[in-house]
């Protein structure tokens, strides 16, 4: 039985539409799914991507809209036509979806991780590593930056009358009369908050922090009101669909839990990423598929109905739940430290880094139609055993400072020569 299940769940994996009532997948993005967001108007999907893309989804058919230089965290739709992007490269666009122009929004200093956009489309709302939260007219107006927080700021969302909410790496909640620039907190539970979410009329607002907590509260009073906290921590995703009245979270150790908030009951449970967290949640337009992603480089389609008859994380087809212990060291440790940004295969490919295929030999800096940074574009250095053994042995802010690769190392040797082996086996060019 197991065997049909399995079977028929790749089957729809592999050939459904993205329609609800069914499993499908959106593929395309070079590296971990950060953002999901869905036109209640439409249905048009759009997604935020560590390969600095973003993606507008008709059917599974990508669209990218390209203009960030580093990973996109967030997309917000704004009405017809317009869509909003922001990422770590410190900026914020709004795109025309029709023609893919852009327009940049600039002056936040750190990495931007939220983004809201008021009822009434006029306002939009950017919550920054700054620990600052931006208020930008979507008419094109001057932007303010409102100031309070002791840390990155990760979740904004807009209430009603101009009402304002902010989570916080510093454990509070804030709640802001955008007029006055005012706030007060309303919650300080001691750990990060890393997503927060309004209901409908303000009549509640649920949260998710670092220490596994999803909680829902009382919008203006902070008084909690349930409390859905399981032993699986962090908290890194919530969706809510307000026809259908649920609320979804996803945690780190890949479960998203569906709540229905008419009897504050959980009604789903389940597993959808068997290696790695849940970045990111979104609801069809119906309510009756959950969308979600996490370290693999696809968006999938859950029918909520469905949920309870089939293992959602079964089917030998999806590769990238492989565990990494059950890997040869070499894949693993490739896995763990390149695979996000780098591919295996000949150019072009929509990774954030290069492609390290034929790197032996290959001088740093040189492949064609990569923007590498002035670092790398100067550097005498030629990738052997001795250079990609050094990389790792010291880390890429030591052995290339000031280039974009991130600070990390393999401190055991025997490590370090098993990935050399690895990658001399699998980028090795292949002969026509």
């Amino acid at each position: 039985m197991r065997a049909f299940c399995a079977c028929l769940v790749a089957f729809f994996l592999a050939a459904a539409p993205a329609a609800s009532q069914q499993f499908t997948t959106l593929k395309g993005h070079g590296g971990p799914v950060m953002g999901i967001a869905v036109n209640d108007d439409t249905g048009q999907v759009a997604t935020a991507s560590f390969d600095n893309s973003v993606g507008l989804w008709e059917a599974r058919s990508p669209t990218w809209l390209e203009g960030h230089k580093a990973a996109v965290n967030t997309v917000a739709f704004a009405g017809p036509g317009k869509l909003i992007s922001a990422a770590d490269d410190f900026s914020i666009l709004v795109w025309d979806t029709k023609s893919g122009s852009k327009t940049r929004l600039e002056g936040h200093k750190g990495k931007v991780m939220g983004l809201a956009v008021a009822p009434d489309r006029q306002t939009l709302a950017s919550a920054s590593w700054d620990g600052t939260i931006g208020i930008w007219p979507m008419d094109g107006g001057t932007p303010r930056f409102l100031e309070g927080h002791d840390g990155p700021v990760n979740s904004v969302a807009f209430g009603q009358d101009g009402v304002l909410y902010s989570a916080s790496a510093d454990g509070t909640l804030r709640i802001w009369d955008t007029a006055s620039n005012s706030d007060r907190v309303l919650i300080n539970q001691g750990f990060g908050i890393n997503r927060l979410l309004v209901g409908p009329n303000d009549s509640w607002l649920a949260y998710g922090a670092v220490d596994g907590v999803t909680r829902v509260i009382d919008a203006r009073s902070g008084d909690e009101l349930n409390d859905f906290s399981l032993d699986r921590r962090p908290i890194l995703a919530l969706a809510y669909h307000a026809p259908s009245r649920q609320l979804a979270a996803g945690d780190g150790h890949g479960f998203i839990m569906i709540i229905d908030t008419e009897s504050w009951q959980i009604v789903r449970d389940f597993r959808a990423m068997q290696r790695g967290p849940v970045w990111a949640l979104a609801f069809s337009d119906d309510g009756q598929n959950v969308l979600a992603a996490g370290l693999s480089d696809l968006v999938f389609s859950w029918p909520v109905a469905m949920l309870d008859e089939f293992d959602p994380a079964g089917g030998e087809e999806r590769s990238f739940l492989r565990d990494p212990d059950e890997m040869p060291n070499g894949e693993r440790q490739f896995m763990r430290k390149c695979s996000i940004c780098h591919a295996l295969t000949p150019p072009p490919t929509r990774k954030a880094g290069p492609s390290l295929y034929g790197i032996f030999g290959r001088r740093a800096g040189t492949l064609p139609d990569y923007s590498y940074s002035p670092t790398l574009q100067n550097a005498d250095i030629i990738w052997t055993d001795k250079t990609i053994d050094a990389l790792f042995d010291m880390g890429p802010d030591h052995y290339i400072p000031g280039s974009k690769m991130p600070m990390q190392r393999i401190m055991a040797k025997s490590d370090r020569q098993d990935l050399i082996t690895y990658l001399r086996k699998a980028t090795a060019i292949k002969e026509n």
